[in-house]
């Protein structure tokens, strides 16, 4: 397996982000070139109360919205806190310019964005065992480091294509 040459760049805004305002945001942001994938992270929105005296109830909360993205359409399952996107090494520099100037005008609160490594650069055995592969098989890079253990991987994983 050949290595990616990629970057993470991470947007944390000062403030969790609403359904539309993380829509506008994420469609201008997946325009620009170089992007391998986009992680969202922030607190769970349950569908169902897992515990206590309203365990199994259904959760209505207002932001767990359906948000569009490149026509595909994307049920949110956290309030967005922060957005980690992989980006081509070489696009890096163009990409952090643009991203600036998209959180500029979309939002008002204060934001930092930084570059680096945020996400798991290493293939492990919930890798495997979440994208459902057997471990003597390859593992597509790209997908190291998406699913959190806990969960289903086809509850947090969206594939969205061109």
């Amino acid at each position: 397996m050949e290595p990616i040459k990629a970057v993470d760049i991470k947007i944390f805004p000062y403030r969790r982000l609403k359904p539309a305002t993380t829509e506008k945001i994420l469609n201008e942001i997946m325009k620009l070139e170089g992007i391998l994938r986009v992680l969202l992270n922030g607190e769970s929105l349950p569908q169902i109360v897992g515990y206590g005296p309203a365990k199994g109830a259904r959760v209505n909360h207002e932001d767990r919205k359906v948000i569009k993205l490149k026509d595909h359409d994307l049920e949110l399952s956290v309030t967005v806190g922060d957005i980690i996107i992989t980006v081509l090494h070489e696009k890096q520099e163009v990409f952090l310019k643009k991203v600036d100037d998209i959180l500029g005008n979309n939002l008002s609160c204060n934001f930092e964005v930084s570059a680096g490594i945020f996400t798991k650069t290493n293939i492990t055995v919930s890798d495997y065992l979440k994208i459902d592969r057997g471990i003597e098989q390859e593992i597509e890079p790209t997908y190291i480091g998406l699913v959190d253990p806990g969960s289903k991987s086809e509850e947090t994983v969206r594939l969205i294509g061109d």
